[in-house]
């Protein structure tokens, strides 16, 4: 009986052994393919970004080269998010592949596939991860904190190669996983009641009105271990 009992603890213990081994192996990789992508922005941001009378350009040509699948380049205030963004055939392959087009768990940063990037998409969508070092989307949560809020900075900027746009922020908040807000296809009478939906998710009031003749940028990732979705919505700025 004895026996019994000891190679029951011993299997046991090889369990544990076993489950921890699995996931230091994962903690390393995903540090790795974190570091990885990494170089990869700054190698980008010592190449493509050109200054041009104190304006900075981005030369789409280089990029295109490295990756013919990017449409455009992200900024964000008040978060560490300053990336290069791609478009797939769907809305998968990107979240296990860099800009490389190397296999990284830690992904990058992507348009939903239905979306045109054309200047004309009424709901343009960008997906990326919440990763715990800060990358790719892991700083997006910093525009639901009241003090961020408060700075009353809240632009964001979409580079194309036809057009740099500014967004303003008007909605923020987190939510169940669901398809509703990254609904791309919507019906000329189905937006006005979309625009209200979305703005009155908010956690915060920014005083800014939306209206069907606007067109919306939204951001999306996960939180708390991928049970919920962080969004922020922004109106894009008419130009002149």
């Amino acid at each position: 009986m004895k026996t019994v009992q000891r190679w029951i603890i011993i299997f046991f213990m090889l369990i544990c052994l076993c489950g921890m081994g699995y996931s230091i192996y994962h903690i390393v990789i995903w540090k790795n393919h974190v570091e990885n992508n990494q170089k990869i922005k700054k190698e980008i941001e010592d190449t493509i970004i050109i200054k041009i009378e104190e304006e900075e350009k981005i030369d789409f040509k280089k990029l295109k080269e490295i990756n013919p699948d990017v449409v455009g380049y992200l900024k964000i205030k008040n978060t560490d998010i300053d990336y290069v963004v791609v478009k797939g055939t769907n809305n998968s392959y990107y979240l296990k592949h860099n800009l490389k087009k190397e296999y990284n768990i830690a992904g990058w940063i992507f348009a939903d596939y239905k979306n045109m990037i054309d200047g004309n998409d009424k709901n343009l969508v960008i997906y990326g991860h919440d990763t715990k070092d800060g990358s790719m989307f892991g700083t997006l949560h910093n525009l639901l904190k009241k003090e961020v809020q408060e700075k009353n900075e809240n632009e964001i900027v979409f580079i194309t190669e036809n057009e740099t746009t500014t967004y303003q922020i008007f909605s923020t908040y987190i939510i169940e996983p669901e398809d509703y807000y990254i609904k791309t296809d919507i019906k000329d009478e189905e937006y006005n009641d979309f625009l209200t939906t979305i703005k009155n998710r908010s956690n915060y009031d920014y005083k800014i009105n939306v209206g069907t003749e606007d067109n919306v940028l939204t951001l999306s990732t996960c939180t708390d271990n991928g049970k919920k979705r962080v969004v922020v919505h922004a109106r894009k700025e008419k130009t002149e």
